[in-house]
């Protein structure tokens, strides 16, 4: 019997630790890739045109700064993340937007590529609670250019997320 690859060599292999995050809890998901185009002025919305998805099935994850704790918020690319809204769903008084270089430092990808699950530290993460709506989500599969469609009930499950409204069209 072939012995089942470790997470290094599975990333070697050409997985994120965000597919290897799934496939090791056995979850189905799709991997859409695209080339990516630095010029453009929005990650999220540069996927969605890329992959022919309307955006609001399509999630940016973004970190914040809550009352000094870093947490992860996981909204579509269509709208904006409400800040206090975030920083209630986590029990919070104060949010704002994480310094770019500590959320790469802390989850271990670049801006515009973080993913919300594979992450180097485990963050608390609050999933928009539009996402309840689709049968699937696309979110960032680790890399610019690269995503995944899964159920946004695995998302949440994974990543432990709180489901709340914290997005604003």
């Amino acid at each position: 019997m072939p012995k089942k690859p470790n997470k290094k060599q599975q990333q070697s292999a050409g997985g994120t630790p965000a597919t290897v995050a799934l496939t090791t809890a056995g979850v189905d998901f799709t991997v859409h890739s695209y080339d990516h185009d630095p010029s453009h002025p929005s990650y999220g919305e540069e996927a969605a045109e890329a992959m022919g998805v309307s955006p609001d099935r399509v999630f940016k994850t973004l970190v914040a700064d809550v009352d000094g704790t870093l947490t992860v918020a996981v909204v579509p690319v269509a709208g904006t993340l409400d800040l206090k809204a975030l920083a209630t769903a986590v029990g919070g008084k104060r949010a704002a937007m994480a310094d770019p270089t500590l959320a790469e430092r802390t989850t271990g990808y670049v801006r515009g590529g973080i993913s919300p699950l594979g992450q180097r530290k485990k963050l608390p993460t609050v999933l928009d609670a539009s996402a309840s709506a689709h049968t699937t989500i696309c979110v960032s599969a680790g890399r610019r250019g690269l995503e995944i469609e899964l159920p946004p009930t695995a998302l949440a499950t994974l990543t432990n997320a709180t489901v709340a409204p914290i997005g604003r069209a």
